[in-house]
């Protein structure tokens, strides 16, 4: 195997703006400079020196809009490295009550980049598991033949997914939960429909955190089996 230079990019994400740039990337949406910048505390000139940097390292990529520039993560494995350096990183203390009550509604329903996470993240994949929908791959999983008919009636696009130029289906550590929840094409595109569907919508536009609506608490009980418990947890249900 080639060596590689992990340095590089440890240098990149290790700059305090630069991650804050990155961690808010990781709800999969393109953002505008302005943003990332408050995002980060930083200047507009500061954040542009940042992005430049993330750009030319490989991490970020830039989404024209007419006259307008947007910046998302380059890829899935960008936001894949970020989740693992969230699973070995300290937690930021948590000041304020606002911030303790945002930190509670990422920890039960959040985007991982394009796929669900927290609580209900790892409560589908138990369930899809479960329910044998799921089964260990040779890179991964596998969808079997009842998973087919699990997802069909979800509406996700199976096939769709297989075709995408990305790992199909792969557990993810949940980094607050230590637990996986379901990542790859197959993750992204369930996400992708229980947001079209209704059943879960962003607590804020351009944040990772999820509600359960109440549309979406009876289809999930329903097609996987999965209840809320309590307002901040989900589980598969009993039986």
């Amino acid at each position: 195997m080639t060596e590689v230079d992990v340095s590089v990019v440890a240098r990149l994400i290790g700059e305090p703006a630069r991650a804050a740039m990155l961690t808010a990337m990781l709800t999969g949406q393109a953002l505008a400079a302005g943003e990332l910048a408050r995002a980060a505390g930083v200047s507009p000139a500061t954040a542009s020196e940042h992005l430049t940097r993330l750009r030319e390292g490989g991490l970020v990529t830039v989404v024209s809009a007419g006259r307008h520039r947007y910046y998302r993560l380059a890829s899935p494995d960008v936001a894949h490295v970020l989740e693992a350096l969230a699973l070995v990183s300290p937690a930021k203390p948590v000041t304020s009550l606002r911030a303790s009550r945002a930190d509670a509604a990422l920890l039960t329903a959040r985007t991982c980049y394009d796929h669900l996470a927290g609580v209900l993240g790892v409560a589908v994949h138990d369930a899809l598991i479960e329910r044998e929908a799921l089964a260990a791959g040779t890179d991964g999983y596998e969808v079997t033949a009842v998973g087919e008919a699990v997802f069909e009636r979800l509406g996700v696009d199976v096939a769709g997914a297989r075709a995408r130029r990305r790992s199909f289906a792969r557990p993810c550590i949940d980094f607050t939960e230590r637990r996986n929840h379901l990542a790859g094409a197959l993750g992204a595109a369930l996400c992708t429909r229980l947001l079209d569907a209704g059943w879960l919508v962003r607590r804020a536009a351009g944040q990772r955190g999820l509600r359960v609506t109440p549309a979406g608490e009876i289809g999930l009980a329903n097609a996987l089996g999965v209840t809320l418990t309590r307002p901040s947890e989900c589980a598969p249900a009993a039986g």
